[in-house]
């Protein structure tokens, strides 16, 4: 850090939040709103004299409410910069004064205000880190009700050197050394009740690691982990949790079903032993929740200013698990750390580096080549309705509704899924290797012959597609009569294509593409549900039977699913008749418009 504070190519905005960014991969702009620290940073020498003085104390956040700190204050040792700041939240302001006669380098003001600062950015990483669960929010072991009961965090700051008890571990009752401690892992994590169900992946090696310790410190503490499962992956880890055994730390496989507190301020723990199928009682001086950890506080903010993906979990969504591990789907950012999901420090690390060499890879020739599969409007055609802009997941497409310009795209943003030229309601959009012309002529050459016979399925490149692939290298068995057009996402189908193909006799449409959540063209999906929706309600009105066009989400993985979905898609079409197909074919022959 104090590396990167020193280095002359890196800018370090501190107490600084992103409030906007614009524009597109090689020209981000970004807003960064700076607080103001009421001292000049680079003239305070970091005496202390101000905080000396200051009368006004508040639990310190970095030592997790352990210790006190004052309105002036470093937030922790060798921050960087090296300077002090004010909480004027918490500083009796002007009435008070005293930091500032105490100061002799006359460094605090408290006129100084928020700055805006404007930066051009090349590409973006995105590294917000992650929260600690709050486990208040799970009474149930005590911790808002029993003073020994502690977090994960608390006996890390406590049993550390520069903590607030200089690295003795005492009791918070009566400050006497812990004979006797038991930690409880997964707390916030793996749990469909309370919490998040996901692995957080760090506690059970963070639990080891502080059994290894208090050990070292004091080698006759009894120490008890009641745990789920021992999650010891890493390299090297295995090793680790061996050692913790051999040092005499019990691992006892069950969860406490009820905590009491004992006259003298012990704990009482029930928990289940799972050989003999009977409840036992551990007797502990200090309780320790292993906490598990949740996605950084702005990450929701952050994801809709600049038109990411989340998971299920709240964590940002890479382009790819196995490809591009550390890339967003908006070309341009990239992730590092704990953003996209819970790590240790290894492979924060890793992925640090990773991000660092796809952003160097993406700027360092100082022009930026776009992918051959954009979009293109056809001036003439544009009636400059605006359509498209909205639809755009990446903000590609600008356009003067008021002025009646026509629609611009910018390749280098553009990602090519085609979701604006399906919405097109004037066919102004081609989207290159993917034409309206290339697609109907796939549509109107498969089902040339033997239309009622045949399964017409509309696959996204990414997923579906792939599914299919997938299904095929597994050898699993579905009709063979499927025939499919390959599409980059499901958003470009056009309903067009969907009536042309049952114009020309198909029994049977299938539209597939990502999970709702997991496309790979951030929303585009949502835009395809909205069309197949509005396509069935016409099919009812004109009387077609709208159960004869099926969406569904298959994930590259999902190769069984891929195949159940033909079988059911099968079964479906051997209940159309050949009359529907026929009275089908009249019917949209026998529209006044073009069914749109």
């Amino acid at each position: 850090m104090a590396d990167a504070g020193r280095h002359p190519k890196i800018t370090l905005h501190t107490m600084s939040e992103v409030a906007q960014v614009s524009g597109y991969v090689g020209n981000f702009k970004a807003r960064i709103i700076k607080k103001t620290r009421y001292v000049v940073e680079n003239e305070c020498t970091a005496c202390g004299d101000c905080a000396t003085v200051c009368p006004v104390v508040f639990p310190d956040e970095f030592n997790v409410g352990l210790s006190s700190r004052k309105a002036i204050y470093i937030p922790f040792p060798q921050a960087v910069p090296s300077s002090y700041a004010i909480n004027i939240n918490e500083c009796m302001g002007r009435g008070c004064s005293k930091c500032i006669d105490a100061c002799e380098k006359k460094c605090i003001s408290f006129h100084m205000s928020d700055e805006e600062l404007v930066e051009n950015i090349g590409s973006i990483i995105v590294a917000t880190g992650l929260m600690p669960y709050d486990p208040r929010a799970m009474d149930e072991y005590g911790y808002t009700r029993f003073d020994n009961v502690l977090t994960s965090l608390e006996l890390e700051r406590m049993v550390n050197a520069g903590g607030p008890t200089q690295g003795k571990l005492i009791r918070p009752t009566d400050r006497n050394e812990p004979k006797t401690i038991g930690f409880i892992q997964c707390v916030g994590s793996r749990s469909a009740r309370q919490g998040s169900e996901y692995c957080s992946n760090i506690c059970c090696m963070n639990t080891i690691k502080s059994s290894l310790i208090l050990k070292e410190h004091t080698p006759d503490i009894q120490i008890k982990v009641f745990y789920i499962d021992i999650r010891a992956f890493g390299k090297g880890f295995e090793d680790l949790y061996n050692r913790s055994r051999k040092l005499g730390v019990q691992y006892l496989k069950g969860l406490p079903g009820s905590i009491e507190e004992l006259p003298d301020k012990s704990l009482r723990v029930a928990t289940e032993n799972f050989a003999t199928g009977t409840v036992q009682y551990h007797d502990l001086d200090l309780l320790v929740l292993a906490l598990g950890v949740k996605p950084a506080p702005g990450t929701q903010k952050l994801q809709e200013m600049l038109g990411l993906q989340l998971t299920p979990d709240g964590f940002f969504l890479e382009a790819h698990p196995k490809l591009l591990p550390v890339d967003a789907a908006t070309r341009g950012i990239f992730y590092a750390g704990c953003a996209e999901g819970p790590k240790d420090i290894k492979e924060s690390v890793t992925q640090g580096s990773a991000a660092a060499a796809r952003a160097i890879r993406l700027m360092h020739k100082g022009r930026i080549t776009s992918e051959a599969i954009t979009s293109e409007i056809i001036t003439e055609k544009c009636r400059s309705c605006g359509k498209c802009a909205q639809v755009c997941p990446y903000n590609a497409i600008t356009v003067d509704v008021k002025a009646k310009t026509p629609a611009i795209v910018n390749t280098a943003a553009c990602a090519g899924c085609g979701t604006c030229a399906a919405e097109c309601a004037f066919d102004a959009i081609i989207m290159n290797h993917f034409t309206d012309d290339q697609i109907q002529q796939q549509v109107n050459s498969v089902l040339s012959d033997q239309a009622e016979s045949k399964l017409l399925v509309f696959a996204c490149n990414w997923c579906s597609y792939a599914g299919a692939d997938f299904a095929g290298v597994s050898r699993l068995q579905y009709p063979a009569n499927i025939r499919i057009i390959r599409t980059m996402c499901s958003g470009r189908v056009d309903s067009k294509f969907i009536w042309r193909a049952f114009e020309n006799g198909a029994p049977i449409v299938l539209v597939s593409g990502c999970h709702i959540g997991d496309c790979h063209y951030i929303d585009a999906n949502h835009w395809t549900v909205k069309r197949v929706e509005k396509i069935r309600k016409k099919m009812t009105k004109l009387g077609i039977d709208p159960e004869r066009l099926q969406l569904e989400w298959i994930s590259a993985a999902e190769a069984t699913r891929f195949a159940q979905i033909m079988n059911k898609m099968e079964l479906l079409r051997q209940k159309v008749t050949g009359k529907e197909i026929s009275d089908t074919i009249q019917i949209i022959k026998n529209q006044p418009k073009k069914l749109t």
